[in-house]
């Protein structure tokens, strides 16, 4: 059936976005555009970066095969795009692609795991890539800010709150900013702020959660929102619980023996919300409001006690969010970031 004509043509101007004011591209620069025909929204979102890109080289993946991609991907140099457009996620030989390409200094977009959306989500994708400069810039700058000189947040949501009583690790920025980054690009769509408690063990109170990520990594929306009781940073009980969610925590406990809460994420994407979904957790990651991580693994911040190489589970669970509260100053409320907005 393919994607209706308007959602490329929707498609079409965010990614001429993204090109322009993101990755920052020129279009002298050579690109080549790595794309698979499995799926509409794959085939619609290639034809996009073919429209803004026509001197760009489009590799069908599934035609050609990695030898000929890997071979045309060996001629770009620095400062050179590369567009990944997966319905899963491309392997070729043993190395994870993006990481590699960004080993050689090429700028990456990588769209992966587009097969995990449905036809009716296709729309909240493609919205979900459109790249408001100043939203992502202005409101990702001030919430690093706050979170780096906080002492104190509150989550509030559904009667419950969570505590964060010790501050924050400093904030990494996911906005479209690659100035001061080593690497430029990266997974789209993007918009989100990752910290965590500066020591777990003074993360406590409750949080309701309306969505998790499931042992398949799709989003799970149970039909009534999910308590975790939270103590010294870890969940020590579970309110309203479901199968699907007692697999995710049996899963961790017994790799990790208990569950910890890690990653504190400030979603900025307006085009999906708690109640505008996508399937795929790595994309509605980056939703409006605020999500956790359940398990050990969150590579960006070193605790003590907690190995690297002995870590194995990093699950996204999104928290019913009423209000958030840096020290005095709430910065989130009725579905919104109140800082650095314009």
């Amino acid at each position: 059936m393919g994607m209706q004509p308007d959602l490329i043509d929707a498609a079409e101007q965010n990614v001429r976005g993204i090109l322009a004011l993101a990755v920052e591209h020129d279009p002298a620069q050579p690109a080549v555009i790595v794309y698979d025909r499995q799926c509409d929204l794959t085939l619609g979102l290639a034809d996009a970066y073919q429209r803004c890109l026509p001197g760009a080289m489009a590799l069908d993946h599934d035609s050609i095969g990695a030898s000929r991609i890997l071979d045309a991907l060996a001629h770009l140099t620095e400062g050179d795009l590369v567009v990944l457009i997966q319905t899963t996620r491309f392997r070729m030989e043993t190395f994870r692609l993006r990481i590699e390409l960004f080993r050689r200094s090429l700028k990456v977009i990588e769209h992966p795991h587009l097969g995990r959306m449905s036809a009716a989500e296709a729309a909240t994708y493609v919205d979900s890539l459109a790249y408001d400069r100043d939203y992502y810039r202005g409101v990702g700058q001030a919430l690093q800010q706050r979170i780096n000189q906080s002492r104190r947040g509150v989550l509030q949501g559904d009667g419950e709150q969570l505590v964060f009583s010790a501050g924050f690790e400093d904030a990494m920025l996911n906005v479209g900013d690659y100035s001061q980054m080593k690497n430029v690009g990266g997974q789209f769509p993007i918009g989100e702020v990752a910290t965590e408690s500066k020591r777990l063990e003074d993360l406590n109170g409750r949080v309701r959660i309306h969505a998790f990520g499931d042992r398949e990594f799709h989003v799970n929306r149970p039909a009534e929102p999910i308590t975790l009781v939270i103590e010294q940073g870890r969940v020590v009980k579970v309110i309203d619980s479901t199968p699907e969610f007692d697999e995710v925590l049996t899963e961790i406990r017994a790799d990790e023996g208990e569950v910890f809460v890690r990653e504190f994420g400030l979603g900025l994407n307006r085009a999906m919300t708690r109640e505008r979904t996508v399937a795929d957790i790595g994309s509605y990651e980056r939703m409006c409001g605020v999500h956790l991580s359940l398990g050990s693994k969150h590579h960006i911040f070193k605790k003590p006690g907690i190995k690297k190489k002995l870590t194995k589970h990093h699950v996204d669970v999104f928290a019913v969010t009423d209000a958030l509260r840096l020290d005095d100053e709430v910065v989130f409320q009725d579905g919104a970031w109140t800082v650095g907005v314009k």
